[in-house]
């Protein structure tokens, strides 16, 4: 790549591992009340259970169970369900059920918070604590859940790799079906109280962050978002479990679903697209987190993520820090789209706006002017 190029690329240097300056946050908590396994489930409500479940499989979920009332989807890995939908009035984000390593944890979780832990019910099994994290998110934390067994996996694709090529006399032929759901990943939140919020997951959950995001110019007043993984000592871990942002409003912002390789994203993306769902951003490679994705719109209006080979960390690593701008999304692919983006004209953005102007008269948040003005920033760097 000649001079002139590089001076034209936006990545010619992103991806140079940037470290914590002095006196920036640790990213961890030296002494947290418990140190959660990863996430059990996402609940959310819909008014329309039946419209729900036709997207969740086309999508590459399997139902678990169904009542009159609620649905239960669950991957192909063995474990809880996944995703719970629950029949309501109107479409929200419920909160995450988080897995603690057992009923002990739950129990000091409760404490802490002056509430008790209760049983959780059929079909789920176990028990559980439903609490409020600082900005108001409800979330659960769980143990000894009910294990669902693993469906049956397909046989393992065969890749040749330059010089590695063991794949003989057999082509490679996708099938175009759902892309097969093999485990939930990760969810994204937005909090207007994103410092207090990011203290409380690491004090009390017992996360830690591998990556920060600063708006550019910002770096003094510190990030604005974290990428923040489990605690498992030396078993690798996901990059993250739990991705938050500051923003003027409390809100879920998408959630992301582990399948196979990028075939299985692929033709599961070119289904979805002949059943005519809308795809949000694709398909490309992320920066942090380094996984290959896909982003789809559920008929709710829920941003939806198929994702593959994506980092895993223990917790021998320390935070990374990088600017957040549109371009460090991702390490190739189509530029980030106004849908993903949240810049489309339309009930979203609406809703952004009218929040914006809340959280600025309310003063009992972080999204002050300086960082409305670096948030709107991103979009266009």
């Amino acid at each position: 790549m000649t001079a002139e190029a590089q001076a034209r690329d936006p990545h010619s240097d992103i991806h140079s591992e940037e470290g914590a300056l002095r006196g920036e946050h640790a990213g961890r908590s030296a002494n947290p009340l418990v140190k959660v396994r990863g996430l059990a489930w996402l609940e959310f409500a819909k008014p329309d259970l039946v419209r729900a479940e036709a997207f969740a499989r086309a999508f590459g979920f399997e139902t678990a169970c169904r009542t009159t009332d609620t649905l239960y989807l669950r991957g192909a890995d063995a474990g809880s369900p996944c995703v719970v939908i629950r029949k309501g009035r109107r479409t929200r984000f419920l909160g995450p059920a988080f897995q603690a390593a057992d009923g002990a944890d739950v129990v000091k979780v409760a404490n802490s918070m002056g509430v008790r832990a209760t049983p959780i019910g059929e079909p789920l099994g176990g028990v559980g604590v439903s609490v409020l994290d600082p900005s108001g998110m409800p979330l659960r934390v769980v143990a000894d859940v009910d294990q669902l067994p693993a469906i049956g996996a397909p046989a393992e694709p065969v890749f040749n790799f330059g010089s590695n090529r063991p794949r003989t006399n057999t082509p490679v032929r996708p099938p175009r079906t759902p892309a097969r759901v093999q485990r939930l990943g990760h969810v994204v939140l937005m909090t207007s109280r994103y410092r207090e919020s990011l203290q409380w997951y690491l004090d009390t959950l017992g996360l830690i962050v591998s990556d920060f995001l600063f708006y550019e110019g910002q770096r003094d007043r510190g990030p604005v978002m974290s990428f923040i993984r489990c605690d498992r000592g030396s078993e690798p871990a996901d990059h993250h479990t739990l991705a938050m942002t500051l923003g003027p409003s409390n809100k879920y912002v998408h959630s992301a679903y582990e399948v196979s390789d990028l075939d299985t994203i692929a033709a599961g993306g070119e289904y979805l697209n002949d059943l005519g769902y809308h795809r949000s951003w694709g398909i490309g490679r992320h920066i942090q987190g380094s996984q290959i994705f896909d982003y789809w719109r559920d008929p709710d209006g829920f941003l939806v993520e198929h994702y593959a080979d994506g980092d895993l960390f223990d917790s021998s690593l320390e935070p990374g820090w990088a600017p957040m701008t549109a371009s460090g999304l991702a390490q190739w692919g189509p530029p980030a789209t106004p849908d993903f983006l949240g810049t489309t004209l339309g009930r979203e953005a609406l809703e952004t706006l009218r929040d914006s102007v809340t959280s600025l008269h309310n003063r009992d948040n972080e999204f002050d002017l300086r960082r409305l003005r670096g948030l709107l920033k991103v979009p266009t760097s």
